[in-house]
């Protein structure tokens, strides 16, 4: 089984019930396997500043898929809870967007896929929750708790537990 992590964020409708049916469909036969899920946290928009604020989190799972069966099952999941990437503006309002952060220590650079995601180091919004979860882990050479401590993360609200109970968990 391979360590991969997820950044899930949206900022159209319930989010936080979007990312508890994300992880559900993405674990649903097994192949996927949740082992940790960050706290979410509100963030301002990046790329396109004139849109609501952004919910985010990151997750890390165990899987049996390949970098690539991965990252389809990621938009296929996506699709189910409404985004159409072919009807939406580049960094702008989304209901879930699905990023695939790492992938064991894979390096790709392949049509489609990077891995490691290729603006991983310059997002307080994904590496603030991934921190929370994986501060040590070493990406391309770089320990998360360094790359967070290189941006400015101050913006980024962690959120207590949504109405429904959600709360950060690990799992065994």
């Amino acid at each position: 089984m391979a360590e991969a992590f997820i950044a899930l964020g949206g900022n159209v409708g319930d989010v936080r019930a979007s990312f508890e049916r994300a992880i559900a469909l993405l674990c649903e036969d097994g192949a996927v396997q949740l082992v940790a899920r960050s706290s979410d946290y509100r963030t301002p928009p990046w790329g396109v500043a004139d849109q609501p604020a952004f919910i985010n989190a990151v997750i890390a799972v165990s899987t049996s898929l390949s970098p690539r069966a991965l990252l389809a099952r990621l938009q296929a999941c996506e699709r189910a809870l409404g985004r159409n990437r072919g009807h939406e503006r580049r960094w702008g309002p989304r209901p879930i967007d699905l990023d695939l952060l790492a992938y064991d220590d894979v390096a790709l650079h392949d049509f489609g896929l990077t891995l490691p995601h290729p603006r991983l180091f310059e997002r307080a919004f994904v590496l603030v929750p991934l921190a929370e979860i994986a501060p040590d882990r070493v990406i391309a050479g770089i320990r998360v708790r360094d790359a967070v401590a290189r941006v400015d993360a101050g913006a980024a609200e962690k959120l207590a537990a949504s109405p429904d109970g959600h709360s950060p968990r690990t799992t065994a």
